[in-house]
């Protein structure tokens, strides 16, 4: 165990130093959702008025949504830079080395929490400004990153599994675009469910991004908490699930090389 953490520090720095030396790439990911925040939250900002919204403002029913959406497509294509190992065959190269072997997994994982964790902050932060107070305070302003990072850690999980079995950007970009907005859509990150079509509700139960817009809400708004912590427990386990289907894959690219 000891030998994991230490050796998934280690590659995590890499992946962070690696991340610094691009500020163009820093700048994009932190600008992005400030745009969809301000974009989003004035283009929608008349449906509260619609049946099913329990906030007084759109930037309040909002800004968790934009939370999980940038969750969501940040770990979506953290399988990208295996797929750059790969081609430059620095991961073959870390195989023949004693080095854990989960922690190559592991590492970029993490890199895509911290990575969504800091996007949050600044999203919540912005939201805090244009009006949406978080009622459920400190504890609640943990909660939304807590599930944004649950949800994060496991799509980034997955996104590298896929990596390790496509080893082609064009398909991680193909699945990326295939499954990132209609997650989002079948979800109640923009609409309320009162106002969504009952198909849409249904499939949503089972849409973890739907999970964390769910939990991120609540307890933004500081209620439910025991809905928002089971909520995050199902995050956690679909986190499992995603490592232990990564894992495999991994164990697949081992046996070609």
């Amino acid at each position: 165990m000891q030998t994991f953490v230490a050796d998934t520090n280690q590659l995590l720095i890499r992946h962070l130093r690696t991340t610094l030396r691009l500020p163009i790439w820093i700048a994009v990911t932190l600008v992005q959702p400030v745009i969809w925040l301000t974009l989003f939250g004035q283009l929608f900002r008349n449906v509260v008025e619609l049946p099913g919204f329990s906030t007084g403002t759109y930037i309040e029913f909002l800004t968790p949504g934009v939370v999980v959406m940038t969750s969501l497509f940040s770990a979506i294509w953290s399988g990208m830079g295996m797929i750059e190992d790969l081609k430059e065959g620095v991961l073959d190269r870390l195989l023949t080395t004693p080095l854990h072997r989960a922690s190559l997994i592991a590492a970029r994982v993490a890199h895509t929490s911290i990575t969504i964790a800091v996007q949050s902050v600044l999203i919540l932060l912005l939201g805090w400004m244009l009006g949406a107070g978080v009622a459920g305070g400190v504890g609640g302003f943990l909660l939304i990153l807590l599930a944004a990072v649950l949800l994060g850690a496991g799509i980034a999980a997955l996104s590298n599994g896929l990596a390790l079995i496509a080893r082609r950007e064009e398909t991680l970009i193909a699945v990326a675009n295939f499954f990132g907005m209609p997650l989002v859509f079948l979800s109640t990150a923009f609409m309320a469910a009162e106002s969504m079509p009952q198909w849409i509700r249904t499939l949503s139960k089972g849409n973890p991004v739907n999970w964390a817009v769910d939990a991120s809400r609540q307890a933004m708004q500081g209620v439910a908490i025991g809905d928002v912590w089971m909520k995050c427990g199902l995050l956690a386990v679909f986190l499992i699930l995603a490592g232990w289907v990564a894992t495999q894959a991994f164990t697949m690219y081992r046996k070609t090389v």
